[in-house]
């Protein structure tokens, strides 16, 4: 048949050239999203992550944990003191800035490791406190975004309606999101707690993972700047309350106070005696102890006199 019919075959040149007009969008597209850490923008969400942070982020366990702007940990103001709290501090802050060098052995490099980590918690303590914190706790981490894709940042609230954290256990409190929170801002004080906006108490978290993080990586105030600068996340109070019943009809509140009164009563006693403080409980107890003695002799059981 003739070459019109069927058409010119390719030489292998054109076809190299053809296999190459083909892989240059996905070129382009690799390179921008594996670019250089060099066109790293903190103002906005970029694809670019230095790789021991994402790995850090991404590891099972440290979900809590929102990614720290490369500007913010490169500012020797914002790492002010930690020097004195982070064992081989400057090792671990190069691995942390993904530019460690360091030639080191397998036990020399867990535990730079182990500093990496512990250094990037006390930083992050005081990263979720800024304007630019605050916000990426509440919303869904830029890590989880596919690198190719575009940049589309959810709303504010997303993470934390999303209830990335937890929900409230207490049933008045009708699945209220949590908010990782510690109870003191010194490291290996307590681990990492739960708190409700709603009822304002805390609580444990469920996975073992997370139970084990050191609550001073989240520190005492940012659940409490977090609704201060996004107020509308505040819930209201709620009002209800159980209450008890007995089928189906409410107990009398003179039965309940009464119940009440007798509690305080005890924990009045033992507190007390405790303190070994005279009361005027000593003699409404040996009266009490006066009257079980006879009660007990009147129904025979004074027991039988030894006889001689």
């Amino acid at each position: 048949m003739s070459d019109a019919g069927q058409g010119v075959a390719a030489s292998p040149r054109d076809q190299v050239r053809e296999k190459v007009r083909e892989l240059v969008p996905s070129l382009e597209r690799l390179s921008l999203t594996y670019g250089a850490m060099d066109d790293f923008n903190s103002e906005t969400d970029s694809d670019y992550t230095s790789y021991w942070r994402d790995w850090f982020i991404s590891s099972r366990g440290n979900e809590y944990f929102c990614e720290i702007d490369e500007e913010y940990l490169t500012d020797r103001f914002n790492l002010t003191g930690l020097n004195t709290e982070v064992q081989y501090y400057q090792y671990a802050l190069d691995l942390v800035t993904d530019v460690f060098d360091f030639d080191c052995d397998d036990d020399m490099r867990e535990q730079i490791e182990k500093s990496a980590r512990h250094l990037y918690g006390l930083v992050h303590a005081r990263y979720i406190v800024t304007t630019r914190g605050l916000a990426k706790m509440v919303c869904r981490a830029p890590h989880k975004l596919h690198r190719g894709a575009p940049a589309d940042v959810p709303s504010q609230l997303e993470k934390f309606k999303k209830s990335d954290f937890g929900k409230c256990p207490r049933v008045m409190c009708d699945s209220q999101p949590l908010l990782p929170m510690g109870q003191a801002d010194i490291a290996n004080s307590s681990p990492v707690k739960l708190y409700c906006a709603r009822c304002e108490d805390l609580y444990n978290p469920k996975s073992s993972r997370h139970a084990i993080i050191d609550g001073a990586y989240f520190g005492t105030s940012f659940h409490n700047i977090l609704f201060q600068v996004y107020p509308n996340m505040l819930p209201p109070k709620t009002q209800r309350r159980y209450e008890p019943r007995v089928f189906g009809f409410k107990v009398h509140s003179a039965a309940a106070l009464a119940r009440w009164q007798a509690d305080e009563r005890e924990k009045l006693k033992d507190r007390l005696r405790g303190a070994r403080m005279e009361s005027g409980f000593e003699e409404e107890e040996e009266a009490e102890e006066e009257e079980e003695d006879e009660d007990m002799e009147g129904d025979g059981f004074d027991g039988a006199a030894v006889q001689q």
